[in-house]
Order: structure tokens, then C-alpha cells, then sequence
């Protein structure tokens, strides 16, 4: 047994999870951990065989640690996270097409100069939090873009935002006095986007509200709570992942100069090395399977109903599929004959991939060029969860 293995407590991803997930990988890679009754799946060849057999391991009796169906609130529409073949793939149909590469390819102009307006406004010289300053202004505002949001709504939409993300699992979660601000934020935004979207069945713009407001499943549409799930989701997806991959990839840069002096030499190496920062710091740490009926993995009988947690965090350091150096941070490691998880696999594949890796592409080639000389500038701050991998706070001071 390893006794520091704990992937229900927040603690443990906030400490060194390293070491007990090397072990679990030799030792016990398909483990089951009693305390939260679930099958841990620490390869990478066994995350990517769970993620492409939706037939044996279902999303749809919840993604979330500890949030099994029997803690689903009655009438709260699955999002499509929550969603097997073939209604996951029906659902992704909706918007896949402005999630493409070549519409996200067409949307880089924009996101540069977002990119170029946020850094503008970092002050030099003085000591500034990297991800209120640099990580959350460029993916937020895009995704607000992308809906249609308008600029002057930018400030509610990114309350709103923080919202979600405290949802997701931060440290006082379970408190009445969180409990009530955050439902009483999220009531504002789902208010908000109501009348957002009643305004575009009125009259449809080039935004993603109007293409959910006017699309069809089996020539059904879809309903108000389905179009404010799916805004709800395309918002955490699209704007949380990238700040988390943009905030862990200076991280992982302040740590390894010499990687940054790499990418200072030759800018070419920034797409790879954004291939390199998910796969060192994956936004998201993990997500769950339940089991459809009894199966094997590895020789461990996995019975009907289990829970099954893909810790991508693990799988990402998976010493087969990346050598024996797995643990370190490589800017020029190869990436075109590897993949990483951090975007999941299979059907789950995340919409937001091109999106998220334009963003950060661009974002640190501005940075690089605009705000190459960065230091710490106190301690960093990690967000309480145990499914977001997200630094909360990180001073750093640039230098002209």
C-alpha cells in the first residue's frame, strides 16, 4: 500500500504527488483505493483505453470524484462532459466547427491583440500577481468574445467566472456563507445568458449563443437549461484550462531558465514547448469512468458500477511513453509521436484543444518579446482541488 497516496484530498496535489504516482505506475497501476472507492489508473496506455471505450466506461454517471449519480440534482441537464455516444457526439456537432482549427486559425489576429493590449498593461518594476495580470485576461475575454459577450459586461463575466472555478472544489466549498455566494453568482450569470439568449432567437448574430439558440438535435431544439448548461461549460473549458496552462507554464519557465533561455534563442520552439507545459502541468489533474459491466485491466477485476479515476497528472509522466526523464521539463522533447492527456482522449477530446493551444502559443510569444525578464517575487499560491490544477496567486516582478 502507499500510505501517502490520497487522490480524494486537495493536500495531497497541493504537496509533491510525484513520487507516490512513480511508485503506483511500477508497483500497482491499476489500484484500488478504499477510502473513495475507486479503480486509480496511473498508465498512460490505460487512461487512453478507458477514454476511447465509452461501451465499458461510461461518462455518465459522473465525471467528479465523489459525484456519482446518486448526488446528481433532479432536473440539472447532464453538460456534455456527462454524455456517451451517441448523444455526446449529436451535442458536439452543435459547435465543433467554430472550435475547428482553421475558424480558430482565423481567430489569431484578435486573440494577439488581446494578448498585446493585457500585457500593455503590466506594470514593470514592481511586484504583480502573473495570473490576475497575464493568465486570466486572454482567455477569458476571447471565450467572452466567442459568446457574444459584450465588452462592457467583461467585469460581471468574469466574477462570474472565479465563481465556477470556486465551485469546482476550492477549500471552503462546503461552507454555508460559500455555498450562498456562489449560488447566488451563478443564479446572476444564468439570469444573464437567459436573456442573452432570448435576445438572439429574436435576432441571431455570429456568436456561439445564437449557433445553440437556433441548432437542432433530431429536429428538436434545444431547451433553455440545455443552451445555459452548454454556456456554462464552453466558459469553465474555455477559459480555465488555458489560464491553468498558461499560469503552469511560466511556473514550469521561472523553474528551468534554462529552458526559457532556450525559447529566447529560438521562438520557433514556443508551440512545442506549450506541448511540453500541458504535459508537465496538466490544467486539469483528473476525471471518472464508472465501469458498465465487469471487465479487466491489468489483471484487476473491475466490477459493474466502479468508479474508475484517470489521473492525468501520471499518466503524463508515464516513464514508457516518455522515457526515463519523464519527470523533467523539456522544451525540446518530441511531441510528434507522443500525446499527452492533458486535452483527454477518445471522444472526450477536448473541443477547446486549438483554441487553448493558439492562446497560449500566442500569449507567450507576446510575453517573451514584450516581458522576457520575469522573476519570483514572493510565494506562490495553489488553488485548494482536487480536480483543477490551478495556481491562485503567483507575484512575480518584471524587468524592462
Amino acid at each position: 500500500m502507499i500510505r501517502d497516496f490520497a487522490p480524494d484530498d486537495a493536500d495531497f496535489y497541493l504537496g509533491d504527488p510525484y513520487p507516490a504516482l512513480r511508485r503506483l505506475r511500477r508497483e500497482d497501476p491499476v489500484h484500488w483505493y478504499e477510502k473513495a472507492a475507486c479503480w486509480c489508473i496511473t498508465k498512460h496506455a490505460d487512461v487512453e483505453h478507458v477514454s476511447r471505450s465509452p461501451q465499458l466506461f461510461t461518462s455518465t454517471q459522473g465525471i467528479l470524484l465523489g459525484t456519482g449519480p446518486e448526488n446528481r440534482r433532479n432536473g440539472v441537464p447532464h453538460t456534455i462532459l456527462e454524455m456517451d455516444p451517441p448523444q455526446h457526439n449529436r451535442y458536439r456537432k452543435l459547435v465543433i466547427q467554430a472550435f475547428a482549427p482553421r475558424a480558430v486559425a482565423a481567430l489569431e489576429p484578435r486573440i494577439r491583440a488581446i494578448a498585446r493590449e493585457s500585457l500593455d498593461a503590466v506594470p514593470v518594476g514592481e511586484p504583480v500577481d502573473f495570473v490576475n495580470a497575464v493568465s486570466i485576461p486572454l482567455p477569458m475575454y476571447v471565450i467572452a468574445e466567442m459568446l457574444g459577450v459584450p465588452r462592457e459586461d467583461w467585469p460581471e463575466f468574469r466574477r462570474w467566472s472565479d465563481a465556477l472555478v470556486k465551485a469546482a472544489g476550492g477549500r471552503d466549498v462546503g461552507t454555508d456563507s460559500m455555498r450562498g455566494e456562489m449560488l447566488a453568482l451563478l443564479g446572476e450569470m444564468f439570469a444573464y445568458f437567459t436573456e442573452h439568449l432570448a435576445d438572439r432567437r429574436r435576432t441571431p448574430r455570429e456568436d456561439l449563443v445564437s449557433t445553440l439558440a437556433w441548432a437542432e438535435i433530431d429536429g428538436d431544439r434545444l431547451t433553455n437549461p440545455e443552451i445555459l448548461m452548454f454556456c456554462t461549460t464552453l466558459l469553465a473549458a474555455g477559459n480555465e484550462t488555458t489560464r491553468n496552462l498558461i499560469s503552469g507554464g511560466a511556473f514550469a519557465l521561472m523553474q528551468h531558465p534554462d529552458q526559457k533561455r532556450a525559447l529566447l534563442a529560438n521562438p520557433g520552439l514556443i508551440p512545442n514547448a506549450v506541448e511540453e507545459m500541458l504535459r508537465w502541468w496538466p490544467p486539469l489533474l483528473s476525471f471518472t469512468r464508472h465501469a458498465t459491466s465487469a471487465t479487466s485491466l491489468r489483471g484487476k477485476e473491475i466490477g459493474e458500477g466502479d468508479c474508475v479515476l484517470l489521473l492525468y497528472l501520471a499518466a503524463n509522466r508515464d516513464e514508457e511513453e516518455w522515457g526515463e526523464d519523464a519527470e523533467r521539463f523539456d522544451v525540446r522533447r518530441d511531441h510528434s509521436r507522443r500525446r499527452h492527456l492533458s486535452f483527454g482522449f477518445g471522444e472526450h477530446l477536448c473541443l477547446g484543444a486549438s483554441l487553448a493551444r493558439i492562446e497560449a502559443r500566442v500569449l507567450f510569444e507576446e510575453l517573451l518579446v514584450r516581458l522576457p525578464e520575469c522573476e519570483p517575487a514572493g510565494p506562490l499560491e495553489r488553488f485548494h482541488s482536487r480536480l483543477m490544477n490551478t495556481i491562485e496567486r503567483m507575484p512575480v516582478v518584471f524587468r524592462a
